[in-house]
């Protein structure tokens, strides 16, 4: 290796050698035209040819005939051999510094690592973002009507509504859904994520629920475009159906549960097929062989891992498994859902940066989302915040229903008349259906015994109470609803809508005269009232005057106790971690 290449010759420090111009924008050696050097080279290879020099003059300093190129910033002087080009006495010659004590070389060594170090963090952002600006164009988008407009707030819960078409689009999906079909809501699960982000409950709705389809808006290039509702119709038209979008489907949802979807994630045959293949496989079990026709779904009884076609094939199956219903379908479903957040969440996915990268090019290539959420810094957002729930906390639940009694061949399906309502009352009050926090539990015990003290006392018959109910809860129509249940199923006969608050508010309250507790204890008993909502007042009220009801923000529904039902409705459920073998 000769010395120009080991970075040492004409005594030329490594870190030395190599500067770059602002003038020129090129690299060029930090050479001396004073010691007859040649001039700056651009790049590391070749040499440009010395200026033209006319004859030294005095002082023995040589000047260019022509103008030079412009000199290279903060270029270094090389060494002169003691003795030499001094004037006398050993001073140095007129117009030149004094040299500047050599550094040490081991800050030589730091400046040239240095300086290398720079560059790999320079091209890493460089890389960074453009993998940023890749998977940012693989996201599809949709400007839907009553989306959140992104961000997600500490401590407060969201929603977030997982939708699987079954739209024929994608490499190899022609022979799958409806061949004429813009696409139904198939699979849809709403996500409710806790506000402490402990735990999450993924509700899945039939396809085949019957249900109200309200008016709503979707946006086109020509404009915001209404489209009727319609009654008494199955779930899944809320899609594609007369030109739905998404936030057609979001504010079913909302109406049928009463609950706010802040934003959408819509997956096609693709999202599955390519997504279980970039984490190598998602585990399945199960109960017995099968081999289904129809979906090509064949697999042996036990475990084995399905990815790809397999992977679409188990999510898509109806005739393998139960009573070969929708019902059944969906049971499977969440089982493989949790196999596969099990599998996403491992190490072996986690440390594997092709499995991520995979991961992330599948998820990005074949969802659609709001704009809400459309970008990947809101996506990462999203993730950030669902990173620290663990799968035990993650809790699959299909919406309650029961046969519809309006069909004689049994097709479809309603919400069931309490069950519904209660798992609504949980998600609402952002009730986990896990065991998260044994303090919490500590905590509500603790309400309990609190109200019961306070309740403490003889009822007055349900007839004999006298109550005003104003709505403060911002619901259209929540006292009216309140006023026809507790007339109608409670009994409360004496009870006035007085149609809306002064003001919203965030509680429930009740307000009472001291010789109206028995009324108070009554009335808390049939609405499910919590101790902090008895306001009792400190002069007794006249023989015909009512109470007052105030209902709040908290208000879940005419009938639905504030505090939540006392315990979980008896409903299926699938915890994420743990491992089900389908039958």
């Amino acid at each position: 290796m000769d010395a120009h290449s080991r970075g040492r010759a004409d005594e030329i420090d490594p870190a030395d050698q190599w500067v770059l111009n602002p003038r020129t924008g090129n690299y060029e050696l930090r050479l001396d035209r004073s010691a007859g050097q040649s001039a700056p080279v651009s790049g590391r290879r070749g040499s440009t040819p010395p200026s033209p020099r006319g004859p030294a003059p005095e002082g023995g300093r040589r000047r260019s005939a022509a103008p030079e190129a412009p000199p290279v910033p903060g270029q270094r002087r090389r060494r002169v051999p003691e003795g030499q080009g001094q004037g006398q006495g050993g001073e140095p010659p007129a117009g030149r510094r004094k040299r500047k004590p050599a550094k040490s070389r081991k800050k030589k060594v730091l400046m040239w690592t240095g300086g290398v170090t720079a560059f790999v963090v320079v091209a890493g952002a460089v890389g960074a973002y453009a993998l940023y600006e890749h998977f940012n164009g693989n996201i599809k988008t949709v400007d839907v009507a009553g989306a959140s407009g992104g961000g997600f707030k500490k401590g407060q819960a969201f929603n977030i509504l997982l939708i699987g078409t079954d739209k024929r689009t994608g490499s190899g999906n022609s022979g799958y859904g409806d061949k004429n079909s813009p696409g139904h809501a198939d699979t849809t699960i709403l996500f409710h994520v806790s506000a402490d982000r402990t735990n999450a409950t993924a509700m899945s709705i039939p396809r085949d629920l019957k249900t109200d389809i309200p008016e709503c808006e979707t946006k086109t290039p020509e404009g915001t475009k209404s489209i009727p509702g319609e009654r008494d119709v199955r779930f899944n038209t809320s899609l594609g159906q007369a030109g739905r979008d998404p936030g057609c489907t979001m504010r079913t949802v909302t109406e049928l549960t009463g609950l706010t979807v802040d934003h959408f994630m819509m997956a096609d045959f693709n999202a599955v097929k390519e997504m279980t293949t970039a984490v190598g496989g998602v585990k399945v079990c199960l109960k017995k062989p099968v081999k289904d026709k129809d979906s090509k779904l064949n697999l042996p009884a036990g475990e084995s891992v399905v990815a790809g076609e397999q992977a679409l094939a188990f999510v898509r199956t109806r005739h393998s498994f139960g009573n070969e219903s929708d019902l059944d379908r969906i049971k499977v479903q969440q089982q493989f859902l949790s196999s596969m957040i099990r599998q996403m969440k491992s190490d072996e996915t986690l440390t594997s940066p092709t499995k991520l990268y995979g991961l992330a090019e599948a998820a990005t290539n074949a969802l659609t989302v709001d704009t809400g959420i459309g970008s990947i810094s809101k996506l990462s957002d999203l993730a950030k915040e669902l990173t620290p729930i663990d799968p035990k906390n993650i809790t699959f639940a299909t919406l309650p229903v029961i046969d519809n009694p309006a069909e004689k061949i049994k097709a479809t399906v309603v919400p069931h008349p309490e069950k519904a309502q209660q798992l609504f009352a949980l998600m609402k009050s952002d009730t986990s259906l896990t065991a998260v926090k044994k303090k919490e539990q500590d905590a509500k015990n603790a309400q309990a015994n609190a109200q019961a003290a306070l309740l403490k006392g003889p009822r007055a018959e349900a007839s004999k109470v006298r109550v005003d109910v104003y709505n403060g809860s911002g619901i259209t129509g929540a006292a009216q609803n309140t006023i026809l249940w507790l007339q109608n199923d409670a009994g409360v006969n004496r009870s006035t809508n007085k149609s809306n608050a002064p003001q919203k508010q965030a509680t429930t309250t009740l307000e009472y005269g001291p010789n109206q507790a028995d009324q108070a204890r009554k009335l808390a008993d049939l609405m499910g009232l919590p101790a902090t909502a008895l306001k009792q007042g400190t002069q007794d009220a006249g023989e015909m005057e009512p109470m007052t009801l105030i209902l709040g923000s908290d208000f879940k529904g005419a009938g639905v106790p504030l505090t939540g039902p006392a315990k979980v409705p008896d409903i299926e459920k699938v915890e994420a971690d743990k491992k089900v073998c389908a039958a």
